[in-house]
């Protein structure tokens, strides 16, 4: 259930708009298709926008390093966030819903698409080379995505992208390969100790040093 919480929060914010008439949707005399189209383009560019600022604001950095301070990455990792940043993430994606008057089946769309290719690229799998450069140049593949999990600040500063690559592309935040390869690439936190799996060190980890 919580992890469909935010999805449901979501929804109904879409809703409860549309019942208003609040949002530039449903201000415009736009057809529907352009609408969901415009609505999931937008609410993924924000995602992977309030993506970055999350590693460039220090206060947000520390409730974000606790999902990158998952040292074995798989689908689990996916939803390893720390509570507070699950409550502001919903409170920025509800107030761009109320602001765009997303039709509610875009919100859904996005949701299923966000969620679905988060588990994707945080799964422990590992594709062709050769077919991972293909898709890597709009989907984001877990080995693109495991270079934003490696311990070097330049590193993990790159790759913002949750579902496709472009917005990396287009902001020239994408990196291709790891300075020392995938073999050799460490994922964590530098300073990290060894009690990454222990609930009460992630809820305490934003309090610790940057």
């Amino acid at each position: 259930m919580g992890f469909l919480t935010p999805v449901i929060v979501a929804t109904g914010a879409a809703l409860h708009a549309a019942g208003n008439g609040w949002g530039l949707f449903n201000m415009a005399d736009l057809p529907v298709w352009l609408e969901i189209t415009l609505a999931v383009i937008i609410l993924d560019w924000a995602v992977w926008f309030q993506h970055l600022l999350t590693h460039k604001i220090p206060f947000l950095w520390r409730f974000h390093r606790v999902h990158h301070s998952d040292r074995d990455l798989d689908v689990s990792s996916a939803i390893r966030f720390h509570p507070v940043e699950i409550a502001l993430s919903m409170l920025y994606k509800v107030a761009l819903v109320y602001l765009l008057g997303a039709p509610v089946i875009a919100v859904i769309i996005f949701e299923v698409i966000l969620n679905g290719a988060a588990m994707f690229n945080h799964a422990n799998i590992n594709l062709p080379k050769s077919l991972d450069r293909i898709i890597r140049t709009v989907v984001v593949t877990p080995d693109m995505h495991r270079i934003h999990h490696s311990d070097i600040r330049a590193e993990h500063d790159s790759n913002y992208g949750f579902s496709v690559s472009i917005w990396d592309h287009l902001f020239r935040t994408f990196t291709a390969e790891p300075k020392g390869g995938h073999e050799g690439m460490t994922v964590g936190l530098r300073w990290q100790d060894d009690e990454t799996e222990k609930l009460v060190w992630a809820l305490k980890l934003p309090a610790d040093k940057l």
